[in-house]
């Protein structure tokens, strides 16, 4: 259990802790713009109408809590509001929300999340590689849900770690298509009586997905409608801290059972690939004022076209072709853009050797700079 004092010092963060009550009431009462991210898996309103059996007439345990009933689509929509309110408030400017629903209540989701200023980053599908089939034969089988991802408003510079989520896929650009088994065998949860201690436990793969692409190590999650605690569960395992809201005491006590088993990963493996886009810009200009390719110096196309290095850090290639690096690199290429740092090379001692070499010379020159004592 940890207490964050916030800048203003008046209040206190819960952190790491589950707290009980009403979700909106307990938002409003932290810290406004306290928290990095927030991971909402509300009430779905799924209106269901009687039992639902399987061939065999089993009875299938389906989401028939108290806490899933509305009275009218208005009185959602009500509910809805609030705590979208309640959660925009206590982001950090640049902090976002990601929800996540069904066909039932997404889109209404969508449209409150518009009307109160969040800004849509993205849509994703969680496609369930093993969802529950279809019994009635009248529909086709639901085997998706939705997740939405926003940032608290436009100009918000929200976190997103796109080379960690690449490495996370085996090298290729993570798409808004994700396959991942729903919640089962071992990880999912029972009660004293052997059943779903909570019938939408979400599966521990897609929290992990969500907390490495945009949150860092130390940020604060919340989770307004926190269940079993797969949120809390997974933020303490990747080093996030979180704050979990629940009312309802059987979950609490699971939850808690479930987080106090789980064991951080060491500092070492909470490190992620970072973003090459973070990383100082260093003109190529520099690289020929500091003498490590000299005016005149030929640089070499992958397919061997040639281009020499100019006193100001532009190339001249043939047809009397100019302009930077990348520049230069596209016209060879016949392509919109190019990237000339990974494009070119230069010759030593026989070897072709990529400039981006240099590039990674100074800049870790430049963070040895900045970490050296005054």
């Amino acid at each position: 259990m940890t207490m964050k004092t916030t800048a203003a010092g008046a209040k206190t963060l819960p952190l790491n802790q589950i707290l009980d009550g009403d979700c909106i009431e307990r938002m409003n009462a932290l810290p406004a713009g306290s928290v990095d991210l927030i991971f909402a898996d509300p009430p779905y309103n799924l209106q269901l109408k009687g039992d639902l059996h399987r061939p065999d007439n089993s009875l299938v345990d389906a989401v028939d809590d108290h806490w899933d009933q509305f009275s009218s689509f208005a009185a959602y929509d009500a509910f809805t509001r609030d705590w979208l309110a309640a959660a925009k408030r206590l982001l950090k400017p640049n902090g976002a929300i990601w929800v996540i629903g069904s066909y039932h209540n997404i889109f209404r989701l969508g449209t409150i999340l518009q009307d109160q200023g969040f800004w849509l980053l993205n849509d994703v599908v969680w496609r369930k590689s093993n969802p529950m089939p279809n019994f009635k034969g009248k529909r086709l089988t639901n085997a998706h849900e939705t997740l939405i991802w926003a940032s608290r408003d436009e100009a918000a510079k929200y976190t997103f770690n796109y080379e960690a989520l690449k490495a996370l896929n085996d090298g290729i650009q993570m798409r808004s298509d994700w396959v991942l088994p729903i919640c089962t065998g071992h990880e999912r949860l029972k009660d004293e009586n052997g059943d779903k201690a909570h019938p939408t436990q979400k599966p521990e793969s897609l929290l992990h997905r969500v907390l490495i692409a945009t949150t860092n190590p130390g940020d604060v999650v919340l989770d307004p409608f926190f269940g079993t605690g797969t949120t809390g569960a997974v933020a303490k395992m990747l080093g996030r801290d979180f704050i979990g809201i629940e009312r309802e005491e059987s979950y609490r006590r699971v939850a808690q059972e479930r987080i106090d088993r789980v064991r951080k990963f060491d500092a070492s493996a909470l490190e992620i690939t970072g973003s090459k886009r973070s990383e100082p810009r260093v003109p190529f200009g520099q690289v020929v004022e500091r003498g490590m390719l000299r005016p005149g110096e030929e640089l070499f196309s992958p397919r061997g076209q040639v281009a020499k290095v100019r006193a100001d850090g532009t190339l001249l290639g043939g047809t009397d072709v100019k302009g930077s690096i990348h520049q230069v690199g596209a016209a060879y290429e016949g392509a919109p853009s190019c990237n000339g740092w990974t494009y070119w090379h230069y010759k030593r001692d026989g070897k072709m050797i990529p400039i981006d070499i240099l590039r990674q010379q100074i800049r870790a020159e430049m963070e040895a700079d900045l970490s050296r004592p005054n």
